[in-house]
């Protein structure tokens, strides 16, 4: 039984192509990471007012800066202030 070239060269293709979408996975999960800051927002990318990635220097910013915010909300509650609330009536 002889083997013919066109099954040689389906095989061949076969192979070539399985080989070319194999290495798509691996660099598509490094390309994925920077991407996303890159594709605008209408397109399926990330929101204008989305917070920066962990690990850089805008992240650390970020943080220091939401942590003065909820101390900053916090303090001027006291004692006075509570009392001051309206209170409602029980309903019978």
């Amino acid at each position: 039984m002889p083997i013919l070239l066109r099954q040689i060269a389906t095989i061949l293709a076969t192979a070539l192509a399985a080989g070319a979408l194999s290495g798509c996975g691996s660099i598509n999960e490094k390309l994925a990471a920077g991407m996303g800051d890159v594709i605008p927002h209408w397109a399926g990318g990330l929101p204008a007012d989305a917070p920066p990635r962990p690990g850089t220097a805008k992240y650390d910013e970020f943080m220091q800066e939401r942590e003065r915010k909820r101390v900053e909300t916090a303090s001027p509650k006291t004692e006075g202030s509570q009392s001051s609330s309206p209170q409602l009536d029980a309903v019978h």
